[in-house]
């Protein structure tokens, strides 16, 4: 997607907590560019940084020193939690969104039916949280962030919980809905087969500190499917260099 314009920026990105002794740096010297339309998937082991490099992205936490840059607005985060009030309905959750970003009453609920069409979900908007399903949660929860009309959408672990069948049709709604919005998408995660399912390009981060170490970029036909050996063949390389790093950390 070169020659596109950005719509992230991280230079030179590093996190750190405490202070002498003991000091942790979570994130060291990271840089990551995306353009916008692209869809990047961060993978690295546990303690990479990955969640709080989208943290940082997202404003949620300052980084100690660097520079991060997120083009068109602030960019609306989905988490793992799909952190739906549970005394409201479907529609009334994506419609608070709604609200806060300045959707007039008479709007919000058509916009809020749109947006739950959008996801696969055009008879839920007046179901209750506890009536829907895991999926269904994140449908929601994917409405609500899109609601908000950012131009930026970061996605931290947001399947992780979900069965491999209902994840796999999350992939395939989740990669039409971002085509549609045009949008850019940071989605961090742990599975690898999921990052090159999803991403236009996977990057890897090493461990303590975190740090770009390897990037690969995903060739995808007109209907955003990779090619399924190449996928399978990404998928070995990602996973072997993954444990690479992850010994190398071990073995400090």
């Amino acid at each position: 997607m070169s020659g596109h314009p950005t719509a992230v920026e991280v230079r030179g990105a590093t996190k750190t907590y405490g202070t002498g002794a003991a000091r942790r740096v979570v994130l060291d010297d990271v840089h990551l560019r995306l353009e916008r339309g692209e869809f990047v998937c961060v993978v690295g082991a546990s303690g990479s940084g990955k969640s709080t490099l989208l943290q940082l992205v997202a404003g949620l936490e300052t980084a100690t020193a660097g520079r991060i840059e997120v083009m068109g607005g602030r960019p609306a985060v989905m988490f793992q939690d799909h952190a739906l009030f549970p005394w409201l309905t479907a529609g009334s959750n994506v419609e608070l969104a709604l609200r806060l970003a300045g959707v007039s009453g008479a709007a919000r609920r058509s916009r809020a039916r749109s947006l739950l069409a959008l996801v696969g979900l055009p008879d839920s908007h007046g179901q209750r949280v506890h009536e829907l399903s895991g999926g269904m949660r994140q449908r929601v929860a994917l409405a609500r962030a899109l609601a908000q009309g950012a131009d930026v959408l970061l996605m931290d672990e947001p399947f992780a919980a979900l069965d491999t069948v209902t994840r796999k049709a999350l992939h395939g709604e989740l990669a039409r809905v971002c085509a549609e919005r045009e949008a850019t998408v940071l989605f961090v995660t742990h599975d690898v087969g999921e990052a090159v399912a999803l991403g236009d390009r996977v990057v890897l981060m090493s461990s303590g500190p975190g740090r770009v170490v390897a990037e690969w970029p995903v060739r995808r036909g007109p209907a955003r499917g990779a090619d399924p050996c190449d996928a399978a063949r990404l998928v070995d390389e990602i996973t072997a260099r993954l444990a690479e790093e992850a010994d190398r950390h071990a073995r400090r």
